[in-house]
């Protein structure tokens, strides 16, 4: 009966047009603003997978790394024990250091990863080659994939019309106590066998060789690595796992997931995302006051009807339920409205792509889309609150009227 009462006085032609035009106001402000905060957040997940799915190339599920020094020391055995765990699917060692590139005149300073055979099923680096093959040789003749922005700062040809001259790379050497500063740098010979493309910071510093190659270089022992990569099988997350693995390596190592290795990159994109909702906020609210005055001036016009209401034997608590579902009605009209509207244009981003993306320099052309229920609920959540929060003084109003 409450929600009969609300609908009617909804629909209702009113004595004074301001209070009908109000209303509608207030309804559209409602919709565009709940339209504007899912189609926001659906474009920062969309941002948000498009960014994790390229930093997956260098960030693995998990990172074994140090918790002081460059270096740590692993046995195979203690390897072969972590690979027989139920979660992990694949582990990769890897031996990193900071090189000098030099190609002719041209050089330019680099990441060096000298990574084992399993480091492709781990970062699938393989399926972001533009140019030659994923291919890194042996300790005796290495080969690298390097970045395109090395590509092009050192101006290296893999055409193969012409033959490659090999590429000089210098490398520090580990624990070498010398007065010779020319002894602690060690210089080696490499072939380049492939470019790839991920994304401008990977693509300007990063390039791919052997393990055993810039194990030797650097003066690694056999069972000395920078890192571990960890993949784990499907399901697995790394938040639930990385508390067993600590446990088992000790405080010599430091265990980290995805999220912590990039922890700075992931936190600021939250920040954005929340940031934004909070101002598109601040819309809805503005409609609040929109919405006060129109059940302000509607409790006005209906002063007869709290008046029979009340003799009828109605009570405060009913009248007040009546013009407070009234200011949810308005919430639900508009914030229904502007969800259904919302996922519309999603839809026909997702499908067709509709909306591009200015300057062209990015991955995609167009903005990426993730609908996520959590967001339609939230918002739809905050819409209701809202207007409930807005009706409650006409309500109370309405129901001190004799």
């Amino acid at each position: 009966m409450i929600l009969k009462f609300a609908w009617r006085y909804f629909r209702a032609k009113k004595s004074a047009n301001a209070i009908n035009i109000i209303a509608w106001v207030t309804t559209a402000v409602i919709a565009f603003a709940t339209c504007c905060q899912i189609l926001v957040l659906s474009v920062f997940n969309g941002f948000e997978d498009l960014v994790k799915s390229l930093y997956t190339t260098f960030y693995s599920d998990i990172k074994i790394s140090p918790a002081s020094g460059k270096t740590f020391f692993l046995s195979g055995q203690k390897i072969n024990e972590l690979k027989n765990l139920s979660y992990i699917s694949k582990i990769s060692a890897i031996a990193e250091e900071k090189a000098l590139l030099r190609n002719g005149e041209n050089q330019t300073v680099i990441y060096l990863k000298g990574v084992d055979s399993n480091y492709n099923f781990i970062s699938h680096l393989s399926e972001k080659i533009t140019r030659g093959t994923y291919e890194t040789g042996d300790t005796d003749k290495p080969l690298m994939i390097m970045g395109s922005g090395i590509q092009n700062a050192t101006g290296i040809s893999l055409n193969p019309l012409f033959n490659t001259d090999p590429i000089i790379v210098i490398l520090p050497k580990n624990n070498v106590q010398s007065s010779d500063p020319l002894e602690s740098l060690s210089e080696g010979l490499i072939q380049p066998a492939g470019v790839f493309s991920v994304q401008q910071d990977f693509d300007n510093q990063f390039a791919i060789t052997n393990i055993g190659f810039v194990k030797q270089q650097l003066g690694f022992k056999d069972d000395e690595y920078s890192s571990l990569s960890i993949s784990l099988k499907n399901g697995i997350k790394p938040e639930s796992v990385k508390a067993d693995l600590q446990k088992i390596l000790g405080n010599r190592y430091l265990v980290q997931t995805k999220y912590e290795q990039n922890a700075n990159l992931y936190s600021t994109m939250q920040l954005e995302k929340w940031a934004i909702f909070a101002v598109l906020t601040l819309i809805l609210i503005v409609a609040a006051f929109n919405m006060i005055s129109s059940l302000t001036m509607l409790v006005l016009e209906k002063k007869r009807d709290i008046s029979i209401l009340s003799a009828m034997g109605a009570s405060q608590n009913l009248i007040r339920k009546i013009f407070l579902s009234e200011g949810i009605l308005l919430g639900v009209i508009g914030g229904g409205i502007g969800i259904c509207l919302a996922a519309i244009i999603c839809i026909l981003q997702l499908n067709f792509h509709l909306i591009p993306m200015q300057g062209g320099s990015f991955l995609i052309d167009y903005f990426p889309v993730k609908m996520l229920w959590t967001d339609f609920v939230l918002v739809a959540i905050t819409a209701i609150s809202i207007s409930i929060l807005a009706a409650i003084f006409p309500a109370y109003s309405a129901s001190k009227n004799n």
